[in-house]
Formats: structure tokens, sequence, C-alpha cells
């Protein structure tokens, strides 16, 4: 029971797919227009999809910090609203974006040491080219994607995933005409490549961004939660957001960075290789990024159940969630196992030697990558009920931990060992499958039963 007597009974499975299936399609949306973006520019040839992979990557990397404490008013928000402590929701969306201020200026700074990282990776110079260009810009327009994600947690947190999934994918119809346009040079607009495709993304993340500040600060959130009004600095929430959602940036830092470096390793086998890993990953995209959304769902559910102190709702609504997620995983495990061949060729077709020398390896790993679905599925749905709960700092240690020993994996068996990189791919399917294991025993554990992200005054 909340605080303002408001009872939430027992989650169906109906209840998970009414909050996790506009999640699922708002992640969906971000996927196509990563999916889109790159398909163009496997036009243009090998190195400018690896360069939009690598810069692209690398610039979410920089954002992730940032992004995991912003984010993480999704939780907050959740837990006050189950206790029914509604000015506390946009309160603590406020403490976020003034976080996303904070971060903008310190990313610009960024900017230089990653040409460095480029070179330390040992990617080829016009590669370099390439990354860089891409890479600066979205991080010039990085304060559009900090916001959108604050504006984001707060409708996540209440449950209220349709508008974000309304926002994402207008932001979507405007990405991915823009791209087409700018990449290509379409109504009398001059071509401009991998640059057009970063300035592309930036109008759509714009877009989003001004979707959910016009819903924000709509009649109806006002009135209810005080959006209008409740935008000072408030003590209590910011030790809040910062005490729990530092291990989620850091966390969503390290993996990413690591996980980053992996693929930069895998970049500088050669082209062929660094276009079949952008393939795979592309495709791998399909997979993962709808699951994160369900693990939004997980989150948010869990913080509601457990603000309200309802530990068996919580129980039950991950469960329910896993099964949905597991479900929708063993269907992209088919599809990658009996499908590779196809769809790798929508890439290949229009690279040089990509039927030849690309395809293949690029459809081994695509069927490998079928096998670890089920673990990554397991691994987000039990981080997400974590993290929904405050546990935040075992689930970033558990997870820096592991990335970060298959990173060390990875690099001595490429620039030491100089392994196949077939083998290497093997080493982190089994790396994802540890990781979800990892997760699924502190979940078992208990120890998020006792937690709270409530400010009582």
């Amino acid at each position: 029971m909340t605080s303002d007597g408001a009872v939430f009974r027992r989650p169906r499975i109906q209840d998970i797919i009414a909050i996790a299936l506009p999640m699922v399609l708002s992640q969906t949306s971000e996927t196509v227009n990563l999916f889109v973006d790159r398909l163009f520019l496997s036009k243009l040839g090998k190195l400018h999809i690896a360069g939009a992979m690598s810069g692209g990557l690398t610039a979410f990397n920089i954002m992730s910090f940032f992004i995991g404490i912003i984010g993480y008013v999704n939780a907050v928000v959740a837990q006050n609203d189950g206790a029914g402590i509604r000015r506390n929701c946009s309160r603590a969306t406020a403490q976020s974006i003034r976080l996303a201020f904070v971060g903008w200026p310190i990313l610009m700074f960024m900017i230089p040491l990653v040409r460095l990282f480029f070179n330390a990776m040992g990617h080829l110079p016009e590669q370099i080219i390439l990354e860089m260009s891409y890479f600066r810009i979205l991080v010039f327009g990085s304060i559009f994607g900090l916001i959108r994600h604050s504006l984001a947690g707060f409708f996540i947190g209440l449950g209220r995933t349709r508008m974000v999934m309304i926002a994402n994918a207008l932001g979507m119809l405007v990405n991915i005409p823009a791209n087409w346009i700018l990449i290509f040079g379409k109504f009398g607009m001059p071509a401009l490549g991998i640059v057009g495709a970063a300035y592309g993304t930036l109008l759509g993340s714009m877009t989003i961004m001004l979707i959910l500040l016009g819903i924000y600060f709509s009649p109806f959130y006002r009135k209810e939660y005080g959006t209008a009004i409740e935008l000072g600095f408030d003590r209590s929430l910011m030790t809040i957001l910062l005490r729990y959602g530092i291990p989620a940036g850091l966390e969503a830092f390290f993996n990413i960075t690591a996980f980053n470096f992996f693929v930069q390793l895998l970049h500088s086998y050669n082209p062929n290789t660094a276009a079949a890993v952008t393939i795979v990953f592309n495709y791998d995209m399909l997979a993962f990024i709808p699951m994160l959304g369900l693990g939004f769902a997980a989150t948010t559910l869990a913080g509601r159940y457990v603000g309200a102190r309802d530990i068996g709702g919580a129980e039950h609504s991950t469960r329910l969630t896993l099964l949905i997620t597991w479900i929708y995983a063993a269907t992209m495990m088919l599809i990658f196992i009996f499908g590779a061949k196809l769809l790798v060729g929508v890439f290949t077709s229009g690279l040089e030697g990509g039927k030849t020398d690309v395809a293949p390896l690029a459809v081994t790993m695509l069927r490998l990558a079928a096998l670890y679905t089920l673990g990554d599925a397991t691994q987000l749905i039990y981080a997400g009920a974590l993290r929904g709960a405050g546990d935040t700092k075992f689930v970033m240690w558990i997870s820096v931990g592991t990335h970060w020993v298959f990173a060390a994996i990875a690099w001595f068996s490429i620039k030491v060992l100089h392994i196949s990189v077939i083998v290497v791919w093997v080493f982190f399917i089994c790396f994802v499958l540890i990781l979800g294991i990892g997760m699924l025993l502190r979940y078992r554990l208990g120890n998020w039963r006792k937690m709270s992200l409530v400010v009582r005054s």
C-alpha cells in the first residue's frame, strides 16, 4: 500500500506488456535509426560503415557515465510514485536535468583524447578521419541526448512508457529521411557522407527531446506532478540520485568502455573483419536493444513495488518480465541461426568484395551470436530489477568486473597470441553467459528486498 492509500495488485502478463511494449518499441526505433544509418553508409564503402560504428559507439561510451546517473531518475521516480509522493517525481527529474548541463562541457573536453585512442587501437588513418568526423559532431550535440534521457526517465518511472514510444517514433521519422538527404545529397543538399549521418542523428535526438519536454510541461503533468513549479535544487533527492546513480553511471561507462575496447580490437584485424563485425553487431542490436527496453520495464516495476513495500509484487513482475524476454530471445536465436546468410547479404551486396571477403565471416559470427541471447536476456532483466530496488553497487561490481576480465583476455588473445577472430568471438559468448549467471545469483540472494530510494519529508 502506498502512502496515499493506493494499493498495487500483482501484475499480470498484460500489465507487463502494457509497460514494456512501448519501451521495446522505443528501443526498436533507436535500433532502426542505427541500422538504417549504417545501411546507408555501407553504400559508401567498408571504412564508412566501420567508422560510423566505432565513432558512434565511442561517442555513446563517453556519454554513458552521465546517461547512467541521469537515467537512474527512472528508479527514483518509480519508487516515489509507488510510495505516493508525487512531488518528488518532478523534483528528482529537475536534479537529473541539472546533471545533464554539468556533463555536457565535460564531454567536449574529451574530444582530443579520442583521436589518441583510435591511433592506439591501430586503426587505418583513413578510418580515423571518418570516425573522428562522426564522433565530434555527436559529442557537440550530446546535450540533446542527455536531457531526453532525463525526461524519458521521468515517464518510464511513472510507467507512462507510451510517451517515450511516441517521441522516439517521431524522432525516427525525422532521423531516417534526414540521414538519406544529408548523406547522399538529395533535394539540392550537398552530399555530406558520414558527416551528414551525424547531423541527421542529432536532428532526430533534438526532436525527441523537444517532444518529451512539451509533454512534461503539459497541463496534466503540471497539475498532477507540479512539473512547472518543482524546478529548484533539492539536496536530499540530488544526494539519492548521486548515491545510487553514480554506481549505475560507472557501471555503464566501464562496461561500454570495455565493450568499445573489444570492438576496436576486432576492427584492428583488417577492414574486412571490421565490416563483418559491424554487420553482426547491427543485427545483434535487433536482439539486444528491445531486450534493453524490457530491462527498463523490470526496473520500473521492481521500483514501484519496492517503493510500495510489496516485495512479492516485485518478484512476480520480474518473473513475468523475464518470461517475456526469454520468448523474444529464443525467437531471435532461431532467426540468427537459420536466416544468417540472408541477413548478412542485405549489407554485403553493396560492399566491394562483400560476398567473398566479408560475408562468410559475418555469417559464422551471427550464428554463434544466437548462443548468447538467452544469457543476455537473463542478465538484463535481473540487473534491471536489482537497479529498481536500489542494489546498484553490487550490479556495478559484478558487471564491470566480468567486462574487464573479458577485455583483458581479448587484448591478450588478439595482440599477443594473435588468435583468430572466431575464437575470440567464442570467448565473448562465454563472457555474456557468465554475466547472466552472476546477476541471477545476486537476485536470488535477496539483499535488494531491504533497500529503499524514497525520500519522506
